[in-house]
């Protein structure tokens, strides 16, 4: 246990946004190639397009819980209700785990903060100062236990 986990934060440190390294560190259990997986996740990175609101490691785990439990026939509402009740069972164990689901508040942002659109350069001093990796972690981690 752990392995999934340990490669999301490791795909988050070497420049993935957080929906990217959890989504990554999982695409191979369902046949997507890194490309596609990359390109599915892209825009849900701080708090999706980084607005700071459903923290983006929470939104890779929800697409890993979507190839898990999702259904493909729009009409399976017995499918569509169990893949609901098992999300909100993620996002539970998320918020325990983590104190939060919104990308602002688990970086202490003031709740009407405004940043730009433009992502900050990944440096030393901004791995210091995020929360981001151990996150990452926390939710990979937590679809292991979960799907793994």
């Amino acid at each position: 246990m752990g392995n999934r986990a340990d490669k999301a934060k490791e795909l988050f440190m070497s420049g993935c946004n957080c929906s990217q390294a959890v989504f990554l560190a999982f695409a191979d259990k369902y046949g997507v190639d890194e490309d596609t997986a990359l390109k599915i996740a892209s825009s849900f990175g701080g708090g999706m397009g980084r607005s700071r609101e459903v923290c983006g490691a929470l939104s890779g785990m929800l697409m890993v819980c979507g190839m898990e439990t999702g259904s493909a026939d729009v009409k399976d509402t017995a499918q569509k209700a169990e893949n609901y009740r098992v999300a909100r069972e993620l996002m539970d164990a998320f918020r325990e785990d983590n104190g939060s689901i919104y990308c602002r508040e688990l970086l202490g942002l003031a709740q009407n903060a405004k940043e730009s659109h433009i992502p900050a350069a990944r440096t030393k001093e901004y791995y210091k100062k995020r929360p981001c990796a151990e996150i990452v972690r926390s939710a990979a981690l937590i679809l292991e236990e979960k799907f793994d």
